[in-house]
């Protein structure tokens, strides 16, 4: 609850509770992704893990179709929110291609990255998904590259900048999925500072 001036308690509203509730929903959704992967992400899975009875989950999101999709708007939200983070936390003054490939190498290593991955992989069969994905990726890029615009001041090279980027995140996204499931947990990121020398080059080719 929050306080009144008179430092009474003040009840939250209907409006309040149920928000919070969505929110508790979509968050354990994210969770059960990762944790179950998509076939294992069950409706009455997600409100055990929420918290909440099976009822309030129905009344909310009526199929898990449902659900999935409101996660999958949720999720682009906190993936916009971790790369402001990470973003804010890269000093100023580091080298900017070095910059750029460590901030894309941290911002996919959390788990709504992996939760990113089930959904992408979910979406192939399921045309609802990949509309809801599709819709939300741009927004998400968007966060990434207007980010990575700080390390690029000259207008006139900030499409390169772009293309470097993507081309950069198609690289690590390989690597990493290809490295899931294998016992050598360091051999994603050697391969990751194999890639990153090679795009290095590119950069240096291209101006950077």
């Amino acid at each position: 609850m929050t306080t009144t001036a008179s430092g009474r308690p003040r009840r939250r509203t209907q409006e309040q509770r149920s928000s919070e509730m969505r929110t508790r929903l979509l968050d354990a959704t994210i969770d059960c992704l990762v944790d179950y992967g998509y076939a294992g992400t069950t409706t009455p899975r997600v409100a055990e893990r929420a918290g909440v009875t099976r009822g309030a989950q129905v009344h909310h999101f009526g199929s898990k179709t449902d659900l999935v999709v409101a996660a999958i708007n949720h999720l682009a939200q906190r993936r916009v929110q971790a790369v402001l983070r990470g973003i804010s936390e890269v000093p100023p003054d580091v080298e900017r291609v070095d910059a750029t490939l460590d901030f894309l190498w941290e911002m996919h290593q959390d788990r709504l990255f992996v939760a990113t991955v089930e959904l992408w992989v979910a979406g192939r069969t399921d045309p609802v998904l990949a509309a809801a994905m599709d819709q939300v990726e741009p927004f998400v890029n968007n966060a990434v590259l207007t980010a990575v615009e700080r390390f690029v001041p000259d207008e006139v090279r900030r499409k390169d900048a772009r293309d470097f980027v993507f081309t950069a995140m198609d690289a690590l996204r390989g690597i990493l999925i290809a490295a899931w499931g294998d016992p050598d947990s360091e051999r994603a990121h050697r391969r990751w500072q194999r890639a990153s020398a090679m795009l290095r080059m590119v950069a240096q080719a291209i101006g950077g």
